[in-house]
């Protein structure tokens, strides 16, 4: 992906795109991705980076939604572990079959439990990615070595899909580039354009780092901006009502021995009603995930002392060792974009994930809620509306089984894993120039051919892009991440050729971000 050509590729003359998309996160890329599919012409403008927002910010699961089904939304479960089994054969590299175990307490868990996890199996059909069954207590705790025995009775053992979010994201927007589309980060939507008609015709946009604005025609514009959806669609109509109700989720990241083994803890019921997750993920555990109301839409939403305190105290309850704020390598928290309750209902987890379309009298499209395994789906569904918005007929949509950059059906082990194939060609680089393979902190493999490789093919422009979302670090530990940022900075300003006041600025930049990332 070259920025500069895509962005050169803005100034064609009289150049009409087929759809303009708002949002490079997981919706705007499922919309991308299967227009393409269709032989549509696709521009996608992001005003961050690529899954900057919720899009990198989930528990790391591909899954049908275990706790949907509690819930009796049995439609969402299918179409979720559909879409599951196909993200796990178009993205090997990037995903993976993750088991979970609920420790069982009470004999009528076990029952409950184990019927449920049946349906759950049976739902997934073909798809299915392993046979739930209870497990005895001597086999639940060589599983899970570090979780509290006491009144344990066994485990039930079920399965489902792990993923690296942000990582996909960008296999995604690489495809779609390479399919055709035209793909940009730091792209920012000013206004709507509208004829006399009042029908939108396009986007004006601004590149915030060439600080150079564009108009870009477009037969059918679609909002996918999740939880920033309202701000498009009052630029469509200053008066519209709030569409978005911002729910917060926190995950804290903590050292894998804290549950001592290669499954997941699923706990099924927490005093908020939820679930919480303990999901190893790239050698670190993940624990989570909170449900609180959050009145505004934040770009870097910060996690409340409460929700940290819940997360701690849920997971304390389990593990031997009881986690401390101390033990928290890093801190996310995510924003999903739920619709707005009615008046009077504050119940976030009884409103359901599911996506909808909408169209409004100018044309413009937008697709809110939703969730990460079904991205590909809410793409399709909005496609959909193409011919209504433009009365030009499309091809059926052919995105169901299109493979992600970097396929392969056998990936390097360790964090090169996130490459796919396109990982040799990095130890290529490293084997040409050996000063590219050099670390770029003591305890983590990262190099500096891998930053090289994010500038020159991955779109990365900022010190956060790269260790936020090319390597995963800030995620997996935000110390070590200030640590390798200078580092990194200087590897991006030999790159880009720029200056020590543009290095410093970065670097100072990245550290207040990071910041927000590690419990004080």
């Amino acid at each position: 992906m070259n920025r500069i050509e895509n962005l050169k590729k803005l100034e064609i003359e009289n150049k009409i795109w087929d759809i303009a998309v708002i949002g490079g996160g997981a919706s705007g890329l499922g919309v991308a991705l299967d227009a393409l599919s269709r032989g549509l012409s696709v521009v996608l403008v992001e005003k961050a980076d690529f899954a900057k927002g919720t899009s990198s910010r989930s528990t790391k699961l591909v899954h049908g939604g275990v706790r949907y089904l509690a819930q009796g939304d049995v439609s969402l479960v299918f179409e979720a572990l559909k879409e599951r089994g196909r993200l796990l054969q178009n993205a090997p590299h990037l995903t993976h079959n993750q088991p979970f175990i609920i420790p069982i307490y009470t004999f009528f868990d076990r029952l409950q439990y184990s019927i449920g996890l049946k349906i759950y199996d049976w739902m997934a059909g073909r798809l299915r990615l392993g046979k739930s069954r209870f497990i005895s207590k001597k086999e639940t705790l060589k599983r899970l070595p570090q979780i509290k025995q006491d009144g344990l009775k066994g485990g039930v053992v079920y399965h489902d899909g792990q993923f690296d979010d942000a990582r996909l994201a960008l296999s995604i927007a690489i495809t779609c580039n390479e399919m055709g589309g035209n793909i940009l980060n730091y792209t920012k939507v000013n206004a709507l354009i509208k004829n006399t008609k009042g029908k939108i015709t396009g986007i004006q946009v601004r590149d915030l780092i060439g600080k150079k604005n564009y108009k870009i025609k477009a037969k059918m514009v679609v909002n996918a901006t999740g939880v920033f959806a309202d701000k498009i669609l009052q630029l469509d109509q200053p008066d519209a009502p709030k569409s978005i109700q911002p729910s917060q989720g926190i995950h804290l990241v903590l050292d894998k021995s804290f549950i001592g083994g290669n499954d997941a803890l699923m706990i099924p019921k927490t005093s908020d009603g939820r679930v919480l997750f303990a999901v190893p993920w790239q050698d670190k555990l993940v624990v989570g995930t909170t449900d609180t109301l959050r009145e505004k839409a934040k770009l870097e939403p910060e996690a409340l002392s409460k929700e940290i305190d819940f997360v701690l105290e849920t997971a304390a309850a389990y593990m031997v060792k009881t986690p401390t704020k101390a033990d928290v390598l890093s801190v996310y928290a995510g924003l999903r974009p739920l619709a707005a309750p009615k008046e009077g209902s504050t119940k976030t987890k009884e409103i359901s994930r599911s996506h909808k379309v909408i169209v409004s009298e100018s044309g413009l499209t937008s697709i809110t809620g939703g969730k990460w395994t079904t991205f590909r789906k809410m793409g399709e569904d909005t496609v959909e509306k193409f011919t209504m918005v433009t009365g030009e007929s499309i091809k059926e949509s052919a995105s169901a089984n299109i493979h992600y950059r970097g396929y392969t059906t056998d990936p390097q082990e360790g964090h090169w894993q996130g490459y796919g194939s396109d990982a040799a060609t990095i130890q290529k680089m490293i084997e040409d120039k050996p000063e590219f393979g050099d670390r770029l902190h003591p305890c983590y493999p990262y190099t500096v051919a891998e930053v090289v490789w994010a500038v020159k093919n991955e779109m990365a422009m900022k010190v956060e892009d790269i260790l936020a979302r090319r390597m995963r670090i800030l995620f997996l530990d935000a110390r070590a991440a200030i640590e390798m940022a200078p580092k990194v900075a200087e590897i991006m300003a030999q790159e880009f050729a720029k200056d020590e006041e543009w290095t410093n600025q970065e670097i100072s930049d990245f550290e207040k971000t990071a910041n927000k990332y590690i419990l004080k």
